[in-house]
């Protein structure tokens, strides 16, 4: 240790620059982990606020909610108990005069059934009738308040916002809750239609007509972009910590060879290789320790700064988990240089 610490406060400038390196590494892996679990977050936001275990959707709509529709003789086998509930799902544009123009999702829900039961309001009342909607807070944020009269796709019928509801997000996506008859509104269709699926807190195997169930995993894979979304991230932070190993071998590597000939004397005085290999590895831990809280805490920094509408969320295990990832890289680079002190021979500095 005191080897270690004493080659640094004597190194200061190269072991400062090895440090500024992990620390801007560190800091891009944590924005981009942020960034990666925030955007996953809201992809399946309102599935974990639903609780669901199982969902019921058209048999041949691929797994994608837009293209499910499921009939009176879908269901007829279906009895519904206090932890299903039927919703309708639609794209919609929700437009109001003097605010921003938000692509959001309309979800139809049942007043007696649990997820209109259960919803997690932050303001306002839930709808009491077909003219009444409530929304997602993320509204709020563009200037939606209670009590506005908002339009869908362009259409002239109005609509009170009473409430705003936390954590309803589907595939980025904010959600506006109604009543079934404005979801049959907006998207005309068969009069057998009773409902886009059925989502359900229990698990369920059922399957008849065009109506099949599927687990809350199958249906999040097929989410459109998720698993290519979530793929470009991991490869992403996975370059980077591959990055972060191969500069820390250079850095080490080179200050390393500077000091050979400081290392053969050592070896002379009768200090053994296993002590300067032992003050090498620890360098690159306290090194590693200090640039990633660094760059953790330029992280918490940057997520304070940002607006609230950039999806970036950042865990206690992610932090834990980029911070060991960032010395157990460091640990595997010091081992680089290793070899060169193991060969530094004692006779070189007495010549």
């Amino acid at each position: 240790m005191f080897l270690a610490l004493k080659e640094i406060r004597y190194e200061k400038v190269r072991y400062g620059l090895i440090t500024c390196i992990i620390l801007l590494i560190s800091y891009l892996i944590f924005i981009l982990s942020a960034l990666a679990f925030g955007l996953a977050n809201e992809n399946t936001q309102v599935i974990k606020e639903w609780q669901m275990q199982t969902i019921i959707l058209n048999d041949n709509s691929n797994l994608n909610l837009n293209q499910s529709i499921l009939t009176k003789q879908d269901l007829e086998k279906n009895k519904l108990t206090k932890q299903d509930a039927s919703i309708g799902q639609v794209p919609i544009v929700v437009k109001k005069s003097h605010r921003k123009t938000v692509s959001s999702q309309l979800i139809a829900i049942n007043r007696e059934q649990y997820i209109f039961k259960t919803m997690s309001l932050v303001a306002g009342r839930k709808f009491n009738n077909k003219h009444e909607v409530v929304v997602d807070s993320l509204f709020n944020q563009y200037g939606y308040q209670i009590g506005n009269k908002i339009k869908f796709n362009g259409k002239n019928d109005s609509y009170k916002i009473v409430g705003f509801v936390k954590n309803a997000k589907l595939n980025i996506a904010p959600l506006v809750y109604g009543d079934f008859s404005l979801w049959k509104k907006i998207r005309p269709m068969a009069p057998a239609a009773q409902a886009t699926a059925i989502v359900s807190q229990r698990k369920l195997n059922y399957h008849h007509k065009q109506a099949k169930n599927y687990s809350t995993k199958q249906f999040v894979l097929k989410l459109p972009g998720y698993v290519a979304q979530n793929t470009t991230f991991e490869m992403m932070i996975t370059f980077l910590f591959i990055i972060s190993l191969i500069t820390i071998a250079i850095f080490l590597y080179i200050v390393t060879m500077h000091k050979l000939p400081s290392y053969a004397v050592l070896r002379a005085q009768g200090v053994s290789a296993k002590m300067l290999v032992k003050a090498t590895v620890l360098q690159s831990f306290l090194l590693s320790i200090v640039g990633s809280m660094l760059g953790l805490i330029f992280t918490l920094l940057t997520l304070k700064a940002m607006p609230i509408t950039v999806p970036m969320y950042l865990s206690s295990w992610m932090m834990v988990s980029v911070i060991l990832g960032m010395i157990v890289v460091g640990l595997v680079g010091s081992l680089i240089p290793v070899r060169s002190i193991l060969k530094v021979d004692p006779a070189s500095a007495i010549n």
